[in-house]
């Protein structure tokens, strides 16, 4: 039986028509040089028979009333509804493609289906294609997506989509329905007494992250979030990262998020409504995982120094509160870390669900995580893959997330915003290409 963990519990009772809680990629491919016209039809065709179907794409939700909760259950995806053929207009630019993109990702996912959906767009300009694919954030995390999209990639042109699917659990047996609760409640009351006892001690310093999360001022992010999402992209290249990484003895994940203060500074200043203290962000990290662990991953909250003007200080301030973060959540053990995540979590739950987002003081201002998709070249029957865009979800009172992906010698933001409510999102994503280019003149002077 593989249960929903209480994470991915919380993160399936999070959706409503408002906020789906799916989380997608864009993977945009050349064409090979020898193609058939009919190339993106019969990867359609081969995609469409399902023949590699990792868990939990063949299965759907089942109930346990008994335990409030949920499990994997068994199923046959039909392909005609999950795996769908479009095709853009000419001329099938990036324009285009995004427009295509935006509404498909808006639009929420059937619960009562196995919870994914994959579109092959045809007609992009310049000999290329595109993969758009969303899965539910109960079924899979960004980790975990990124493998699932490597698993059907070659490294090779030559290389054959996999065949190998995965065998089935069998459903809960009565006993293990009835035990499920009073089980997770004995061990969340043990894991949730290591928290709090480690709790105290992250509270202390300039420096603590729970002190950042309290401090966290209002702002344009924060706020009631409408159906509809606005995509924007920026790539940049991992060498120039390198260089300002060697030049301030920093990591790249503290450098990106220092960039990104000041892109979220220059954005603010243009609306007139930057706070005079820093903005903050949820920084999920990722933990070591099980076989078929869908969601592993702990988050706090960092400073981004956006009140800062010069980029260097401003990574001197996020370097130190990341170090910080990384050390105590390192110290908790393995359990306590995964309740502590869930403690982190049920805020958001219980705001969103009673309609009180945005009348509580935010946790943090938006989202900021990254996956790596790897240094090798990746093919689709043949097809190189050029680019590959993630596309994270929002949650009510928090109108921004902004994901990166590392592929090749290339790091992809994708910044998702809601469309009522953030004007003119794709300078945010001009000016980090900015903000990237004040860090290199900064540290190479």
């Amino acid at each position: 039986m593989r249960l929903l963990s209480p994470i991915d519990h919380v993160l399936l009772r999070m959706e409503s028509p408002r906020t789906p809680m799916h989380i997608g990629a864009l993977a945009i491919f050349r064409l090979p040089e020898d193609a058939a016209p009919d190339f993106v039809r019969q990867l359609y065709d081969t995609f469409a028979a399902l023949a590699f179907l990792p868990f939990p794409y063949d299965s759907v939700l089942a109930d346990l009333p008994i335990a409030d909760a949920a499990y994997w259950k068994k199923a046959t995806p039909d392909p005609t509804y999950h795996v769908r053929l479009d095709a853009l207009p000419a001329p099938g630019g990036e324009a285009e493609l995004g427009a295509l993109v935006e509404r498909l990702h808006s639009r929420p996912l059937d619960l009562t289906r196995p919870l994914w959906e994959a579109h092959l767009i045809e007609g992009l300009s310049d000999n290329r294609f595109a993969f758009y694919f969303k899965a539910h954030h109960c079924a899979t995390d960004g980790v975990a997506a990124v493998e699932t999209i490597k698993s059907w990639l070659g490294t090779d042109p030559g290389d054959a989509p996999p065949t190998e699917g995965v065998d089935p659990s069998p459903d809960p047996s009565l006993l293990e329905k009835v035990t499920i609760l009073p089980r997770r409640i004995t061990e969340g009351t043990v894991a949730t007494v290591k928290v709090l006892n480690k709790l105290v001690g992250m509270t202390l310093g300039p420096d603590s992250f729970v002190r950042s999360a309290v401090s966290t001022p209002a702002s344009v992010f924060n706020q009631r979030l409408g159906p509809h999402r606005r995509v924007a992209v920026e790539s940049i290249a991992l060498t120039d990262l390198k260089t300002i990484t060697a030049a301030t003895n920093t990591t790249i994940n503290d450098v990106v998020l220092a960039i990104i203060g000041g892109a979220v500074r220059r954005y603010l200043l243009d609306l007139d409504a930057l706070p005079d203290t820093s903005l903050t962000a949820s920084v999920p990290m990722a933990l070591s995982r099980e076989r078929d662990t869908l969601n592993a991953a702990i988050g706090f909250v960092a400073p981004l120094g956006s009140q800062i003007a010069d980029p260097l200080e401003r990574l001197r301030v996020v370097a130190a509160h990341t170090a910080r973060a990384k050390s105590d959540l390192d110290s908790m053990s393995r359990d306590a870390q995964e309740h502590f995540a869930l403690l982190g979590m049920t805020p958001l739950l219980l705001a969103q669900n009673m309609g009180a987002a945005t009348k509580l003081p935010p946790l943090f201002n938006f989202t900021v995580s990254n996956v790596v998709l790897g240094k090798d070249k990746r093919y689709l029957m043949g097809a190189e893959l050029e680019t590959i865009v993630p596309i994270s979800f929002l949650v009510d009172g928090y109108a921004l997330n902004v994901t990166l992906i590392g592929y090749g010698d290339t790091v992809t933001f994708g910044f998702v915003g809601c469309r009522d409510g953030l004007p003119h999102l794709q300078r945010l994503a001009d000016y980090t290409r900015e903000s990237l280019a004040e860090f290199l003149a900064a540290a190479t002077d």
